[in-house]
């Protein structure tokens, strides 16, 4: 496929695009530190408007429903990526709902100056369906547009964009900075800013040339947008790959969710995707970051909130060092590692926790769990599940798959913001073997049926799983053995 280098064109089109990244994180992390600050505020506004004061309870069910209703719009979000992609391409789609972003971060900005409970529940909801969204249109684009050596390196990229995100949102929240009385809406409302500028940029940013020549039949689009992307002028083997890829989709059915479930060549990694959305919510990594400062301060830490920042730190570090391993350690390498790495720290951070009271160093071993439980996340099952599903699936099936996987990701994480809580109450600190038995169970998945995907082009993977749809003899070796009997592409050379 000639030598790719990687060029300012491909850099400032990735960077771009991972600012939607960027919002689903900050987004996600900006509700927990002004949480005391924002109840207030629920209290008094309602106490105003109704001539009473409201019960605890109430006051707790709005705050929960300010929280949860985010992951509701994901779900909504998510959901209808193919509603967008299929229509208006997958660059046009990311400017279009920068719309939705500045709607929502008005809604929460405003929020305290009109004296709404309703706009800031409102404004969350609507956050969330544009963070839903994102979730899906980011890593299509950047696997689109990344050479295929590449194309996990900058697929990591959306996951160092949403660990940054975290960050931002843990560092502004602070009480010095915006986590205060007076500016906690313009923490909120700060999401406004990235939205505009994404939009400045986008238009200088070249649509996928997969949608251009697969979708809209611009071969000579396409091929300018690679020849610039990727530095090379021969790019001659990746049209023809993508013109194969859309004569196959036309004499195809349309690929639609239901379609997914019901055609053999695409039962296979639908669930592959789903599981891996799942492994990645159901692994507790949101139970940690949800209510670490609450166990940093269990713990015996004196200042959580500091702590939880280190978290954040330890989680962009390890996206890092993701980014450069993905590409030789392998996609289900890295992702069975960072599971393994993760039931052996929930173990720890049980054992510390109940022991804590008799052992009072047993608070150090619960945080260094803590750590490097972040740290094992971030390695595999943070960034990876994210672009891999744009990776088993070829241009036709494509955005519904990202949609489905999205809303399974964004289900999951409602279902563990809402349950956790009530699980951590009853079973203390035995909560986490429930996410040990979770994290065994992905790891075991992923050993017999995730294939490794590193170097292959995206018709090399189809035709993967579409030759297991076909007779019992292939079925018999499954994916795992089917894909590795597939040597990656070794003409491809990477430069800076």
């Amino acid at each position: 496929m000639g030598t790719h280098k990687i060029t300012a064109p491909l850099v400032f089109a990735i960077t771009i695009a991972a600012i939607g990244s960027f919002q689903f994180g900050y987004n996600a992390g900006v509700i927990n530190a002004p949480e005391t600050i924002i109840k207030d505020f629920i209290n008094y506004t309602l106490e105003e408007r109704l001539e009473k004061l409201p019960t605890e309870v109430f006051l707790t069910s709005l705050w929960s429903l300010s929280v949860a209703i985010f992951s509701v719009g994901g779900m909504i979000g998510s959901s209808s990526v193919g509603l967008f992609v299929n229509r208006f391409g997958r660059r046009n789609s990311m400017l279009i709902v920068n719309l939705v972003a500045i709607i929502g971060g008005c809604l929460l900005g405003f929020c305290k100056l009109a004296e709404s409970v309703v706009m800031l529940i409102l404004g969350r909801l609507v956050i969330g369906v544009f963070c839903g969204l994102c979730t899906g249109f980011v890593p299509m684009y950047i696997g689109e547009v990344s050479p295929t050596a590449l194309r996990g390196a900058f697929g990591t990229l959306h996951q160092l964009g949403i660990v940054i995100g975290i960050l931002v949102a843990q560092v502004f929240g602070l009480k010095y900075i915006l986590g205060t009385e007076d500016l906690w809406p313009l923490l909120l409302g700060f999401t406004i800013l990235p939205a505009l500028l994404q939009c400045a940029a986008l238009p200088f940013c070249p649509e996928s040339p997969r949608f251009l020549l697969i979708n809209r039949k611009e071969e000579e689009s396409a091929r300018r947008i690679l020849q610039r992307l990727w530095g090379t002028e021969d790019v001659t083997q990746d049209i023809q790959e993508m013109k194969d890829e859309s004569a196959k989709m036309a004499q195809e059915k349309r690929a639609t969710v239901l379609e997914l479930f019901r055609s053999p060549n695409y039962q296979q990694p639908i669930m592959i995707s789903i599981m891996l959305q799942l492994s990645q919510q159901l692994s507790g990594i949101n139970a940690v970051f949800f209510y670490s400062t609450g166990i940093f301060k269990d713990a015996g830490v004196e200042e959580p909130i500091y702590a939880t920042i280190g978290a954040g730190v330890v989680n962009t570090i390890f996206t890092v060092v993701s980014l450069f391993l993905v590409e030789k350690a392998g996609r289900r390498t890295l992702h069975m590692i960072g599971l393994g790495g993760m039931a052996f720290c929930s173990i720890l951070m049980t054992i510390s926790l109940l022991l804590k009271d008799q052992y009072s160093w047993m608070s150090y071993i619960c945080i260094v769990a803590i750590l490097v439980f972040v740290a094992f996340f971030e390695i595999g099952p943070g960034p990876i599940p994210w672009f891999i599903v744009a990776e088993l699936f070829s241009q036709g099936p494509r955005p519904a798959a990202m949609a489905v996987a999205g809303c399974s990701n964004w289900t999951a994480t409602f279902l563990v913001g809402l349950l956790f809580p009530s699980a951590a109450f009853y079973l203390g600190a035995y909560v986490f073997i429930i996410f040990t038995i979770f994290l065994a169970i992905f790891l075991v998945f992923t050993f017999f049926k995730v294939p490794e995907t590193r170097g292959r082009t995206f018709e090399e993977i189809a035709r993967v799983f579409e030759g297991q749809a076909q007779g019992p003899g292939r079925a018999d070796k499954g994916p795992v053995m089917e894909m590795n009997s597939i040597q990656p592409d070794k003409e491809t050379t990477t430069n800076v």
